[in-house]
């Protein structure tokens, strides 16, 4: 194996060579677990922490690494090693950071792909596809949608859901996998050798199940399938990089129970886009399509050429995005009234002493 199989690119070794690393190890996060770091090179992997620092000087989570990061670390004894830089990201996925005001929680980073799994016997629902959709886009990943377990409902059922999907999702690959690893081989096709992909979706969703028909065996523990609810009991507690036979790169995730909207980057656009379009026909510039009565959205809902749980799911998303934007101002200006009251204060302690 070379850095190459693993994502590195002349990028990141121009990056490396013009930040004077040259004379450190250079390898990839494959596991992040309270602050410890499994580091993936082609010929070892290392347990590695921080250097102190770089801890220190932290400003925010951005800061610390995350699955999917490169990092340049020096080995200090036989497979550990000390963290001394991050690379710079070409992605970020994240989302709103659960009970935190403002604060986001990084997911994974350099990122090609988003696999968005769902299964269709329990977890199926396009109001969360389009969140996933819209975490995807706002990261500029790549998304493409995968139902899980499609035997377990019949054909008619499968067919209703593809409709679905058809008339409020367009230009997002849809595929479809069972249980009895049918349909691994579309996944498979999508796998390009040297890109990344990062597995989202619910607990119980088939992350991990779909992660092992692509090993072609059991490298991930899923739980047993509950007779009452039709879903395996999900087992991943933590991020992990795998790298597959074909070349491709994976990161399988926990299951996000909550999906909130950060949205900086023009991802709702991307998912809304067919919404939007109407958008240009508004009599007001600055319409809200909430109750403009020339609003061109409004009267294609009431004329049925836009779907009203799309429209609804769209303005949920869009106050969320607004919400975020709001609390991520207060935040910074506490921040900032905070590091100014520090400088004050030093400063009146530098003048007292002469």
């Amino acid at each position: 194996m070379i850095l190459k199989e693993l994502g590195y690119n002349n990028k990141l070794e121009q990056f490396r060579i013009e930040n004077g690393l040259s004379s450190f190890e250079v390898g990839r996060v494959i596991l992040e677990h309270k602050e410890r770091y499994i580091i993936k090179t082609p010929n070892k992997e290392y347990d590695a922490e921080l250097m102190g620092n770089l801890r220190f000087t932290a400003e925010s989570r951005y800061d610390f690494p995350a699955v999917g990061d490169w990092v340049a670390f020096m080995e200090y004894d036989d497979g550990k090693g000390i963290i001394h830089a991050v690379f710079p990201r070409e992605s970020i996925i994240e989302r709103k950071a659960v009970g935190k005001t403002g604060q986001v929680q990084i997911i994974a980073t350099n990122i090609d792909y988003g696999l968005i799994v769902q299964a269709v016997d329990r977890d199926f629902n396009l109001n969360r596809l389009e969140r996933y959709l819209t975490i995807c886009h706002s990261s500029k990943v790549k998304p493409i949608i995968v139902l899980s377990k499609v035997d377990l409902i019949s054909e008619s059922e499968l067919q209703s859901i593809q409709q679905q999907i058809e008339e409020r999702i367009k230009k997002t690959p849809v595929l479809m996998v069972s249980n009895e690893s049918i349909g691994y081989e579309q996944v498979d096709a999508f796998i390009e050798s040297g890109k990344t992909y990062c597995l989202l979706g619910s607990s119980g969703a088939g992350k991990s199940t779909l992660l092992n028909g692509l090993l072609g065996k059991e490298e991930m523990k899923t739980g047993e399938i509950s007779n009452s609810v039709n879903k395996g009991k999900h087992t991943t507690s933590h991020r992990e990089l795998i790298v597959l036979a074909n070349g491709g790169i994976l990161i399988d995730n926990p299951g996000m129970r909550e999906v909130g909207i950060t949205d900086c980057s023009g991802g709702l656009e991307m998912t809304f886009e067919s919404i939007l379009d109407y958008a240009a026909h508004c009599k007001f510039k600055d319409c809200t399509h909430i109750h403009e009565s020339d609003c061109a959205i409004l009267k294609a809902v009431e004329d049925g050429g836009i779907s009203e749980e799309a429209y609804l799911n769209f303005q949920k998303m869009e106050k969320e995005k607004q919400h975020f934007e709001s609390d991520t101002q207060e935040r910074r200006k506490k921040d900032k009234d905070f590091g100014k009251m520090i400088k004050n204060v030093k400063k009146h302690r530098k003048n007292n002493k002469y």
